[in-house]
């Protein structure tokens, strides 16, 4: 199956990456058509045609009705033909047909036979529409069934056993409940277990076993085969949240006994100035734990404390070496003051909680593998009994976190019951029995087994022409962009060209406090483009360029989609072509010296002349869409050595990459292994890379490359440049201070492709608006949407029926054209991102938990077609056909002319 013919690009091309990941639902699609009611759809539609018939039909008759009326001198006559066309024209039946055809017959037996072929189909229509309700009750309860059934999959369930427990148990207390129309609590678990079935067979978000990760490698073999093999095996990889080890590190702190046992540092890069001391200091806010997961937030700070005798001959101490534990410090501080030992105590305490003190090994580093057993570990390491009986108990919820790993689904929730007692009792046994643990213990990853390739021909094409011209102007939706310019910006202005900065902390502190701060106010709420297509340039306090020619980009490519609206106006699908699309984004090629490595998130349409493929999402940087699922590869290629190697492979000449982890872990969405081969450690940070793959930050200098207008972060000791890269999934907004100014320097982008932004929306038709797909070639960037709000939807009324409630959301589908099968995004005035759900038109069950999603009149919901449909689906396993999600990377490589694909 090979991609149409195309024409090559005349720009530089692109690498595409070596190896690739694939997300596939853990459900096949199919295990979801039980769900829709056949019977009921088909007699809906049928309804819908006949109406459809009778309206076509009325007009003709009426004026047919209308001659005869006229031509008639019986008063009589001519009452009851006013009567029948009366009816016919509001499409009902008189009250005594056969009378009504006699009339007609008795004036034009001609006539009479348009009458009564009318008043057939419309009596077959009210048949249909007594047999709709007794229709849809059958297909509900046999759905309903189905659901419950499929409630019990081993899949669907391990998956809610760790994204909803109380799910689970609710559903264990109704094992073996009737069919019957369910209460309203019941309902609600209906809801809830249909949302979960369709996130597991619909759609594809790595979590449990909702869906799978897998990696492969891309092949030489030729062909052009989209095709791909799912093993049905797949294996459970879990880890204790790291909020629950908090937990209970902050409680051995509390203890000033055991905290007596810990080995104390200074921070990491603290510096002595003449008059005092500077570092970084930390603030830790714990993340919500009534919330299903959640996270604590960290933030930092440049901070300073005046020297004195007493606190230089304490960081004195430390700088000397060996190992000083915080009874260690406070008998010393005793010896020097004559103090008692509370007064010491709380001066390590307070030196402790400004952050001039760390405990050395109760960090979770980023590529920790096991955060839990490293905790046991370093237990073991103090040779203290409270630390060796705490280690102890720590075997024990080791043990049940590899029982659920492997066990069946009773056997996991036993090990989620006792994991919680577990972590309780040892909480209690700390003295901290009112801590509250997080309600999600577990994280989970599945991995699809086997050895996953794909032919890399196709791929290596879509790279080379479609995701190329896709980049080409991908900067002009990248929200970091205006950022990393504004830094550019003051860089210059305060250092010069050719200028350096040696002292990065004292930069990020000004940058923020004299510009950053403010600019990040200023503009949160700033939108580009108006509703009416109006564009509102960045905000260019600095006067650079850069921010001139991204506004110039903008409104050339809402220019360009406003006219390939009006030169198809009303068409399902758009086309844009790939050298226009160069053309426009020419402007921001080369800004920040060019280099943007991406990942795209696609999908497969095959097609017979060739496949398409469907955008669903693009994200700057190396090796992030395989870093979070790092512990789950350890045994397969891509390994982390591999992808280490790949991107050194495709780093800039003469330059390295070195992630910026963003401190110690505050959740296992940060956890991977080490991808590149240097680590940047900020103040206040230690890395378990080894020594020579660290890079302090003392270690860094920014320097303003006159020649190509760039600032480059460089390495003293190496004599390289530095390219931060950050790997985690946690938001880069999140991070600390230093951490999101570092990453100005990075290709990490965040680029949502959205084709619409400044071209007016056309006017609505019966409150609903529609918008084409979009394509670059075989790439589609936007699908099918409509746009409405919840007034505008077919709302149970009161007093409707089920019959005709469903009737009036397949009258409303058919009347805008939209498909059977499709997503829905519920827009409220709360904000946020709302997720897509999975709307089946022809389901019951799917139509009532979508109606119970919807809140104010005002909101606005977005349907997109689904995209491939459920008979595109190019990967398949035993079970059947799985919707799948591809992802891949490109690289920036010069172009070949003339070079043949493999």
């Amino acid at each position: 199956m090979l991609p149409a013919t195309r024409t090559p690009a005349q720009t530089s091309t692109r690498l595409l990456g070596r190896y690739f990941a694939v997300r596939v639902g853990g459900l096949p699609y199919d295990t979801v058509a039980a769900l829709r009611c056949e019977q009921a759809t088909g007699c809906a539609a049928e309804i819908l045609d006949l109406e459809a018939q009778l309206a076509a039909a009325a007009e003709p008759i009426g004026d047919l009705l209308h001659d005869l009326i006229g031509a008639n001198d019986d008063s009589g006559s001519r009452r009851d033909l006013l009567a029948l066309r009366r009816k016919i024209f509001q499409g009902r039946l008189p009250a005594d047909p056969d009378a009504a055809l006699a009339a007609v017959l008795a004036v034009d037996p001609a006539a009479a036979a348009q009458v009564r072929d009318w008043l057939t189909r419309r009596r077959h229509l009210t048949d249909r529409q007594r047999d709709l309700g007794a229709l849809l009750d059958t297909d509900v309860a046999a759905t309903r069934a189905e659901l419950w059934r499929l409630c019990d999959d081993p899949r669907l369930r391990a998956g809610m056993q760790v994204a909803s427990p109380a799910l689970d148990e609710q559903l264990v207390a109704l094992t073996g409940r009737t069919t019957a129309s369910p209460a309203k609590k019941l309902r609600r678990v209906e809801r809830s277990v249909l949302s979960y079935l369709y996130r597991t067979a619909c759609k594809t978000s790595p979590f449990s076993w909702f869906t799978g990760i897998g990696v492969g490698e891309f092949s030489t073999t030729a062909g052009g085969d989209v095709e791909l093999a799912v093993p049905t095996t797949w294996r459970s990889h879990v880890r204790l949240n790291v909020v629950a080890l908090t937990r209970i590190v902050d409680a051995i702190c509390a203890d000033p006994t055991r905290r007596g046992d810990l080995p104390m540092v200074l921070s990491p890069g603290l510096r002595q100035d003449p008059e005092r001391i500077r570092y970084v200091r930390r603030w830790v806010t714990q993340g919500d734990d009534r919330a299903p997961v959640s996270f604590d937030s960290i933030q930092d700070g440049l901070f300073y404390l005046r020297r004195s005798g007493l606190l230089d001959g304490l960081t004195g101490l430390l700088q000397r070496g060996g190992t000083w534990r915080c009874a260690d410090l406070t008998a010393w501080l005793r010896g020097q003051t004559q103090a008692d030992p509370q007064r010491c105590d709380e001066y390590v305490s307070i030196l402790l909680r400004l952050g001039v003190l760390q405990i050395d090994g109760f960090a979770v580093d980023v590529h920790t593998p096991d955060p839990l057993r490293q905790l046991r570990h370093f237990l073991t390491t103090l040779d203290r009994p409270w630390a060796g009986n705490l280690a102890l108990r720590l075997a024990e919820p080791i043990a049940l976190v590899e029982a659920f790993r492997d066990g069946g689904l009773t056997d996991r929730r036993a090990a989620t019951h006792r994991l919680q007692e577990a972590l309780r009792d040892v909480l209690d046994h700390l003295g901290a029995g009112a801590v509250k643990l997080p309600p999600a213990l577990l994280y989970e990853d599945c991995r699809v087994g086997g050895d996953l390739s794909l032919p890399a021909g196709p791929w290596r094409r879509f790279a080379e022409h479609e995701l190329a011209a896709a980049e080409a102007v991908l900067p002009a939706f990248d929200l970091t962009l205006p950022h990393r310019i504004m830094f550019h910006g003051f860089f210059a202005a305060r250092y010069g060209a050719g200028g350096r900065c040696d002292d990065l902390l004292r930069l990020v502190e000004d940058f923020h406090e004299d510009l950053y701060d403010q600019y990040l106010i200023s503009t949160a709420d700033i939108r580009p483009f108006a509703e009416d297509g109006t564009y509102r340039p960045e905000e260019n306090w600095l006067g650079r360029t850069e921010l001139s020619r991204l506004d110039r980009v903008r409104q050339d490519l809402a220019d360009h989609l406003r006219s390939a609206v009006q030169a198809a106006p009303g068409a399902a699908e758009l086309r844009l072509d790939p050298m226009a699309l160069h053309g426009i984004g020419a402007g921001l090629q080369d800004l920040f010296g060019g280099f943007r490595p991406q990942s795209h998130l696609v999908q497969v349409v095959p097609r017979a002349e060739g496949p398409l493929l469907v955008l669903n999402q693009s994200l700057g940087g190396v090796s992030f869409p395989f870093s979070r699922f790092t512990h789950c590869f350890d045994d397969t290629a891509p390994s982390v050595g591999q992808l280490r190697a790949q991107a050194a492979d495709v780093a800039p000449a003469g330059a390295v990459f070195a992630e910026v982890t963003g401190g110690p872990v505050t959740t296992n969405l940060n956890l991977h292994g080490q991808l590149t081969d240097y680590v940047i450690v900020c103040p206040g940070e230690t890395s378990l890379a080894p020594p020579e793959c660290q890079i302090p930050l003392s270690d860094l200098y920014l320097l303003h490359d006159a020649a190509s207008d760039r600032v480059v972060l460089r390495s003293a000791r190496l004599g390289r440049e530095v390219v931060p890269v950050y790997l985690g999934y946690l938001v880069p907004m999140a991070l600390p201070q230093l951490h999101r100014t570092l990453l100005l320097l990075s290709p990490t982008s965040l680029a949502t492709f959205d084709v619409w932004r400044g071209v007016p929306a056309p006017p609505p038709v019966d409150g609903v608006v529609a918008r084409p797909r979009v394509l670059i070639g075989d790439l589609v960037v936007s699908r099918r949407s409509w746009s409405t709000t919840v007034a505008v939807l077919p709302r149970r009324g009161e007093g409707d029926t089920d019959a005709a409630w469903f009737l009036r959301w397949q009258r409303w589908q058919r009347a805008h054209r939209l498909p059977a099968q499709l997503f829905a995004t519920v827009h409220s005035g709360f904000g946020g991102r709302p997720k897509p759900q999975y709307v089946d038109c022809g389901s019951y069950l799917s139509l009532v938990a979508l109606e119970s999603s919807l809140d104010a009149n005002a909101d606005r919901v977005v349907f997109r077609e689904m995209l491939p449909a459920g008979d595109q689906l190019t990967a398949g396993s035993a079970q059947g056909r799985h919707v799948t999600e591809f992802v891949i990377e490109t690289f920036p490589s010069p172009h070949r002319a003339g070079a043949d694909d493999e």
